[in-house]
């Protein structure tokens, strides 16, 4: 699998041009960007009728659609990934289509730029809610939940006290969250510290320069076709059977590239 993230931590994120996934084309397309004008000549030497322009694609989840059954179903995740997280990529590539200066950026650039210090840009939502959904997707696997090992479970209980506590104060940030939103357990940078926050919409961490380490999608599409309201019975069936504690334990790993957590260092033997 090929990562692509402005703090090379975050499985999920997709860059333009990456060419293993199902990329949309579009045709005609004027881009001021020197380096994109140089791979747009470049991939369109395979056509002589049309300049072709490749933009982001869908992702797949890690694994089959039915494979977190019967936590979350595969008529969940068809309408889930396929539908909603579908519409955004769509949604942001026809922005993207109209806007050169964008043109050619990471997928993390394009969100912290488009984030504008709290003034949103147009494209912002679409592409924060590409990159949750697919940062989202990874923080799932089947057999998931029970409990981290090693050095991230002892920067747990460093951090929180315990990972009774951890798991309690998780839980109570998704059912407090208002609207619709994200819960996320980070590594704050400057604190040095993990810490669980709340955003809404499509506001992510990275805005703040936090790196992610799991997430939570409290958008009622998430839990509805499973859960109906019962969002305690979603909330736990992810933290006890979907959770992928192997996947925080990679991007803790990376993240001590950028951060000096000291004791205990991660991962421990």
């Amino acid at each position: 699998m090929s990562w692509s993230c402005c703090s090379n931590l975050c499985p999920s994120t997709s860059s333009f041009l990456t060419l293993g996934y199902d990329l949309k084309l579009f045709n005609g397309n004027k881009v001021s960007n020197p380096q994109a004008q140089r791979q747009k000549r470049k991939l369109s030497k395979s056509s002589k009728e049309t300049n072709i322009s490749a933009y982001y694609g869908l992702k797949s989840p890690p694994y089959k659609l039915d494979a977190l059954e019967p936590y979350m179903s595969q008529k969940t995740l068809e309408k889930h990934w396929g539908g909603h997280h579908r519409t955004y990529v769509e949604g942001l590539n026809k922005q993207l289509e109209r806007n050169d200066f964008l043109y050619g950026l990471t997928m993390d650039e394009l969100i912290k730029v488009t984030y504008n210090n709290g003034n949103p840009l147009p494209e912002f939502n679409n592409a924060a809610q590409v990159w949750n959904h697919d940062f989202f997707w990874e923080s799932m696997q089947p057999g998931g939940g029970h409990q981290p090992v090693l050095g991230l479970l002892q920067q747990i209980e460093k951090d929180f006290g315990s990972f009774t506590n951890f798991r309690e104060k998780f839980i109570e940030a998704a059912m407090t969250l208002f609207g619709s939103g994200w819960v996320w357990l980070v590594l704050q940078k400057e604190e040095k510290r993990l810490t669980i926050i709340k955003t809404s919409n499509a506001v992510n961490p990275i805005v703040w320069d936090n790196i992610p380490l799991i997430s939570l999608d409290m958008w009622e599409h998430s839990y509805y076709l499973d859960y109906r309201n019962d969002k305690s019975k979603y909330v736990n069936a992810f933290m006890n059977h979907l959770i992928s504690w192997d996947a925080a334990m990679v991007r803790i790993v990376r993240a001590q590239a950028f951060v000096n957590l000291g004791e205990p260092k991660i991962p421990v033997a």
